[in-house]
């Protein structure tokens, strides 16, 4: 499990070193290098794979969009790319080089003999849902990889697929819901975690074998089956991290965008703890995020729950673009920060003050309203 996360000459980041925990969250202002660190991880994986044979394409892999060699080189960098892991077996390094500014691909002239386990070609050990996930779609066609290979897929677009060939075996033991006292199927194990944080709900999906494609559809208490389309996004938003949290491998990695997208704020703060009780499972779990619902889940995990010590969590807080500074915060053991930067979700108590201050003063014309 990665322990430090080192990046040279990338993007934003001339040389920058992240502490990496269990559960590592990503949070700050738009455009601060947030998505650049997933970035970072994202690349390090396709150079690994052995199908990359050297080009690591910047453009596809991952629904990846970063444009040319320029792009993403460090204006003050040398041309070259460095990305290394620390890790409980020592330290492991990539790197990347530009062969020509317009090239849409970096070369990979240093890869890791001995790769950690998340960034090998296992199934399920890493796994990465991007900010731009599947809504509600009325079906999505099958993916042709063989069903031991298959996880949700970058947008989710596996999630039936994976419910229909997987939800009628048993939910890894160390995967069981908290509250469950035997062994339940991986169908029943979602649908508890997604009541829990959408709204109660009974999962069903129908393989269309005339149209090689699956379908999602829904049940609520006393309500009759309803397709996925007549939903809402709630549910098909939050479905693909479930999946992902309870069929990841021990020692794999789980790297979520967004995850509160489309999720009411008791949704997202459920969605936090999940997030915080699969990181004390073996699995790594990267969360890049702007919500303090979410945020606040977390901390209940480890302080309220007791589902994840204190000590497996870092929050990145990522100020402004001008600054290019990242500020370190850990939890206490009580679910408290370690410290609050300005600005670091702070907007709520800025509001309600700015909205005490014109009730003092009667209204913003001076009348009482």
């Amino acid at each position: 499990m990665m322990r430090r996360l080192n990046i040279v000459g990338f993007k934003r980041f001339d040389r920058n070193s992240l502490a990496m925990a269990p559960l590592t969250v990503l949070t700050g202002l738009n455009g601060s290098g947030k998505t650049s660190v997933i970035h970072a991880l994202l690349l390090m994986r396709e150079a690994a794979q052995p199908s990359t044979k050297g080009a690591v394409l910047l453009n596809g892999p991952f629904g990846l969009q970063l444009g040319t060699a320029e792009d993403v080189t460090n204006w003050a960098g040398t041309g070259t790319v460095e990305f290394s892991v620390e890790d409980e077996t020592g330290t492991h390094d990539w790197v990347l080089a530009s062969p020509a500014d317009e090239a849409m691909y970096l070369t990979a002239t240093g890869v890791p003999s001995n790769l950690p386990k998340a960034f090998k070609s296992n199934p399920g050990a890493f796994i990465y849902l991007s900010a731009e996930r599947f809504g509600p779609r009325g079906s999505v066609a099958a993916s042709s990889l063989p069903a031991e290979e298959i996880d949700v897929g970058v947008q989710g677009e596996n999630s039936a697929q994976l419910l229909e060939t997987r939800g009628s075996k048993p939910a890894p033991d160390d995967r069981r819901h908290p509250e469950s006292n035997s062994p339940f199927l991986l169908k029943y194990e979602v649908e508890r975690w997604l009541s829990e944080i959408a709204r109660p709900v009974v999962i069903d999906s129908i393989h269309h074998s005339g149209a090689d494609a699956y379908a999602l559809r829904f049940k609520t208490a006393g309500g009759e089956w309803v397709r996925a389309t007549n939903m809402g996004f709630g549910l098909s938003y939050a479905l693909p991290i479930v999946l992902a949290g309870l069929t990841a491998t021990i020692g794999g990695l789980v790297v979520v965008e967004n995850p509160e997208a489309h999720l009411h704020p008791a949704g997202q703060s459920r969605m936090g703890t999940f997030l915080a009780w699969v990181a004390s499972k073996g699995i790594q779990v990267v969360v890049e995020t702007h919500s303090d619902h979410v945020l606040n889940g977390m901390r209940r995990a480890v302080g309220e729950l007791g589902m994840l010590d204190s000590a497996a969590a870092v929050v990145h807080f990522f100020e402004s673009d001008e600054s290019a500074s990242i500020v370190e915060l850990r939890f206490t053991g009580t679910g408290g920060m370690s410290h609050w930067p300005v600005g670091f979700f702070d907007q709520y108590q800025i509001d309600i003050a700015a909205l005490g201050r014109v009730r003092r003063k009667g209204g913003v014309d001076g009348v009482r309203r």
